[in-house]
C-alpha cells in the first residue's frame, strides 16, 4: 500500500516534540531544588515519579486495549495535550515535593499514550522497513529526552520556567501534527472489545517472551544511565578540579547521540540481522557498565567524555531493534497492546534501578555503583542467546 512520504517524518517530529516532556523536570532540577526547598535526592524521586506514572498509564492503556480500539492518532493528541498541561503545572509557585511528584506522575501517565502509541502508529504503516522506522522513532525519543538539558543551557538567561513552557508548547504542537497529518495506517486492525486477558496471553508466545526478556534487561540499564549522566559528570569534575564541564550541554550530547545510534543500528541490522545487532549493542553496553568504575579514575577528561558518548550510543542502539522484534512476534489485533505491555514492564524495571542507584549514592561514594547496571544486560543477553534456536525473518 502506498502512503505519503511525509508520514514517517511527521511521526518522528511529533514523537520528538512530545517526549521532550519526559526529562523536563530533570533539565531544571537545580532550579526546582532552590525554589521549592528540595533535597539532593529529589532528582531520583522526580525521575521515578515520571516512570511510575508511565507504568500505571501503560498498564491501564494495555488492559483497556485503548491503542487497538480507538484511533491511535487521536489517542496520541489527547495524551499530548494532557501531558503538556501537567508538565506546565510545575511552574506554579505554591508547589511542594508532593505536588511536584504528582505533576510528574501524571505527565508520565499520559506519556503512555505517546511513546508506545507512536510505535503502534508506525507499525500500522510499515511492515517491511519497520526496524528502520522504529530506529528513527526511538531516535526521536532520545533527542526529546535529551532536549531539556540543551534547552536549560539555551534559556539560562531566562527564567527556568521557560524550559517547561517550551516543552509543553512542543508537546501540543506534536499532538496536533499527528492528528492532522497522520490518519489511521493501512495495516491497522481494530480490536472491537476490551480484552482483559491480552496482558497475559501475549507471553504464551515463546518467541515474543524471549525478545521481551531481552528488552527488560536493556531497560534496567537505560534510564538509570540517562538520569545519572549529569551526576557522573559532576562527580568527575569534583574529583578533578582542573576540569571545567558544561554539564547541561554535555548531558544533551551524551544522551542525544543515542538518537544517531538508533538510526545507524537500524541500517546495520539490514545487513547483519536484527537480533545479532541488538545482541552486540547490549553486549557493548554491558561492557561499559563493568569498566565504568575505572574510567572515573582517568586523568584524561577527553577519555572520560568519549567513554560516556560511546556508552550513550550503545545503551540505546538495541531499543528499536528489540521493539521491532516485539511487534513482529505479536498478533496484529493486539500489536498496540503488546508494545504497551512490554513498555509497562520495562519501565517498572527502570524505577527499581533508578531508586537502587539513588540509594547507593546516599550510602557510598564508590564509583563502582554504576557497574550494578550490568545486571540487566547480562540477563537480557542470556534471554536473547536462548533465542538462537528461533528463526526470525529479517524484515528491516
Amino acid at each position: 500500500m502506498k502512503h505519503s512520504k511525509l508520514i514517517l517524518p511527521v511521526i518522528v517530529i511529533s514523537q520528538f516534540c512530545c517526549t521532550s516532556l519526559w526529562f523536563a523536570g530533570n533539565g531544571v532540577i537545580n532550579d526546582l531544588v532552590t525554589n521549592f526547598g528540595l533535597n539532593s535526592s529529589a532528582l531520583g524521586h522526580l525521575s521515578s515519579a515520571v516512570q511510575f506514572g508511565f507504568i500505571i498509564g501503560t498498564l491501564i492503556f494495555a488492559i483497556m486495549t485503548i491503542a487497538d480500539r480507538f484511533s491511535p492518532s487521536k489517542v496520541f493528541l489527547i495524551s499530548a495535550l494532557l501531558g503538556a498541561l501537567f508538565n506546565l503545572g510545575i511552574i506554579w509557585e505554591a508547589n511542594n515535593l508532593v505536588s511536584l511528584l504528582s505533576l510528574r506522575f501524571f505527565t508520565g501517565f499520559f506519556l503512555a499514550g505517546i511513546y508506545p502509541v507512536g510505535m503502534k502508529i508506525a507499525a500500522d504503516y510499515y511492515k517491511k522497513g519497520l526496524g528502520k522506522s522504529l530506529g528513527f522513532l526511538v531516535g526521536a525519543l532520545v533527542l526529546g529526552t535529551a532536549f531539556p538539558h540543551l534547552l536549560n543551557e539555551i534559556t539560562n538567561t531566562y527564567p527556568w520556567k521557560s524550559v517547561l513552557i517550551a516543552t509543553s508548547s512542543l508537546a501540543v504542537l506534536g499532538g496536533l501534527l499527528m492528528v492532522i497529518l497522520v490518519p489511521d495506517g493501512p495495516y491497522r486492525k481494530t480490536s472491537q472489545h476490551t480484552d482483559l486477558s491480552a496482558f497475559f496471553s501475549v507471553f504464551r508466545n515463546r518467541k515474543f517472551r524471549a525478545v521481551a526478556f531481552g528488552y527488560f534487561g536493556h531497560m534496567w540499564e537505560l534510564y538509570a544511565f540517562w538520569v545519572f549522566v549529569p551526576i557522573m559528570l559532576k562527580k568527575y569534575s569534583i574529583a578533578h578540579p582542573q576540569v571545567l564541564f558544561n554539564i547541561p550541554i554535555l548531558s544533551f550530547l551524551i544522551i542525544g547521540i543515542g538518537g544517531l545510534a538508533c538510526v545507524l543500528g537500524a541500517y546495520i541490522a539490514q545487513t547483519v540481522g536484527t537480533k545479532k545487532t541488538a545482541f552486540t549493542a547490549l553486549l557493548l553496553s554491558c561492557g561499559c557498565c563493568l569498566i565504568s568504575p575505572f574510567i572515573f579514575t582517568s586523568p584524561f577528561e577527553s577519555l572520560f567524555i568519549g567513554f560516556l558518548i560511546f556508552w550513550g550510543m550503545v545503551v540505546i542502539a538495541d531499543s528499536p531493534l528489540l521493539s521491532t522484534l516485539v511487534a513482529q512476534n505479536a498478533s496484529a489485533e493486539i500489536k498496540g497492546t503488546a508494545l504497551t505491555i512490554v513498555n509497562c514492564i520495562g519501565f517498572s524495571i527502570t524505577i527499581i534501578s533508578i531508586q537502587f542507584i539513588t540509594g547507593m549514592i546516599a550510602l557510598t561514594n564508590s564509583n563502582g555503583i554504576y557497574s550494578i547496571l550490568a545486571i540487566g544486560p547480562i540477563l537480557g543477553l542470556i534471554a536473547l542467546r536462548r533465542k538462537n534456536k528461533i528463526t526470525i525473518h529479517n524484515t528491516l
